[in-house]
């Protein structure tokens, strides 16, 4: 007879000890970080790093969307509108700040949620507040011109909210998130069974769907955007964009063009390339069940970093990786910082040279990226070769973690 054992878990009693250690004075920490969000400031002010322009899309198009918003208008008839409804609340928000003009409204509610994610790390405990605070700055200033931060701040909020017994919450919270950019909904990956999954998908359900309905009385044509998704390319920022850049270094006639608020390229194979992707984000989704199904040990950790996996394997598979997509990894791996049982250490490691060569290859090298040099293909191709270690480590350790283990038939 074959018989299955679980993993002993640390106990909740060593993990409450750990909780209630004493933490050190907040000083220190909140320095760094005023310093480095004024340099990111300074930096956006200026905005003339490399390409330059990167608060353009906040003065030209965020704010185009918020004067149609503002009118009950949701700017579904764009093509550049490829974002699930809630993100009209986001970017509505920097209207109702009085005194400001919308890009100072947008940039101090961008600090705002910046600063929520640091409080809530540092109320959590461990590493995960000052791995934020010093890795956020690797992207330069380009998070702050992104409304990706307010997105992760609910993320941040779900994923600490569940072990601390407010599943409930944590679904909202996730729901919320979803409903603005779709990724947070991956925060609940990892909710152990029974329960909590049952507590935490119900409300983060409830809480998306019922938002979808609200917001579809106020701006019609809410789904609209899932047919620009689907018309989209492969940017030339992703993994299959690195490998269709060295495909042109060596011959291949496509080239890059803009389309759906995005550089793409477009030639022979393109599609084919498109095609894999999707098939590889189908089999992500699978992987996800068969690691839920497979799994019997749960640690306190376990849901962030599953959360990280999750979001890691979906980011390498996409057709899009844009430089705000590093802000969700590098938040995701702050929270698994935040437990002394998590086993994505190394893959916190890896994220922080990706998230280097990011700002690298936006905006200091974006005019080689889009020309397809060799020193834009070199930088890609090391940015996201580091991506695709970090996804594949980081299965492999949350498997080896949390799978069974099988004992030998005697």
């Amino acid at each position: 007879m074959t018989t299955y054992r679980l993993s002993t878990p640390r106990t909740h009693r060593h993990q409450l000890r750990f909780r209630e250690q004493r933490r050190p004075g907040p000083v220190p920490l909140v320095a760094v970080w005023a310093l480095t969000r004024a340099g990111m400031l300074w930096l956006l002010a200026h905005d003339t790093l490399g390409i330059g322009g990167v608060g353009r899309e906040v003065h030209v198009l965020y704010e185009h969307w918020y004067g149609r918003l503002a009118h009950g208008v949701l700017p579904s008839d764009e093509a550049t509108w490829q974002y699930p409804p809630g993100a009209a609340l986001a970017l509505l928000a920097p209207g109702a700040v009085p005194g400001l003009s919308y890009f100072q409204a947008f940039v101090a509610l961008a600090l705002l949620a910046d600063a929520a994610v640091l409080l809530l790390l540092y109320w959590a405990g461990g590493a995960g507040s000052w791995y934020w605070t010093c890795a956020l700055p690797l992207l330069l200033h380009v998070p702050l011109a992104r409304y990706d931060l307010l997105v992760t701040a609910l993320a941040v909020g779900a994923l600490l909210a569940a072990p601390a017994g407010r599943t409930r919450l944590a679904g909202v919270l996730a729901g919320l998130g979803a409903l603005v950019k779709g990724w947070p909904l991956f925060a609940l990956t990892g909710t152990p069974p029974g329960a909590a999954t049952r507590r935490s998908w119900t409300a983060a359900l409830a809480t998306g769907v019922g938002g979808a309905a609200l917001l579809s009385v106020v701006f019609p044509h809410t789904l609209d955007f899932l047919r620009h998704q689907g018309d989209r390319g492969v940017q030339v920022e992703s993994v299959g964009g690195t490998l269709l850049s060295l495909a042109h270094l060596a011959g291949w006639p496509g080239r890059v063009v803009h389309r759906y608020g995005a550089f793409e390229f477009t030639g022979p194979y393109v599609a084919a390339v498109a095609g894999v992707s999707l098939v590889l984000t189908g089999a992500v989704l699978v992987w996800l069940v068969l690691w839920r199904v497979r799994s019997l040990h749960w640690s306190a950790s376990t849901p962030a970093d599953a959360a990280l996996m999750a979001v890691l394997l979906l980011t390498v598979t996409s057709r899009v990786i844009s430089p705000q997509y590093l802000v969700w990894l590098l938040a995701l791996a702050a929270v698994c910082l935040t437990f002394r049982t998590t086993t994505q250490r190394p893959v916190a490691v890896l994220l922080l040279p990706a998230a280097a060569l990011t700002a690298l290859a936006y905006p200091l090298l974006y005019v080689d990226v889009l020309l397809v040099t060799p020193v834009g293909c070199a930088v890609l191709l090391l940015r996201n070769g580091l991506l695709v270690a970090a996804a594949l480590l980081s299965c492999r350790r949350l498997w080896e973690e949390s799978a069974p283990d099988v004992l030998r038939v005697p």
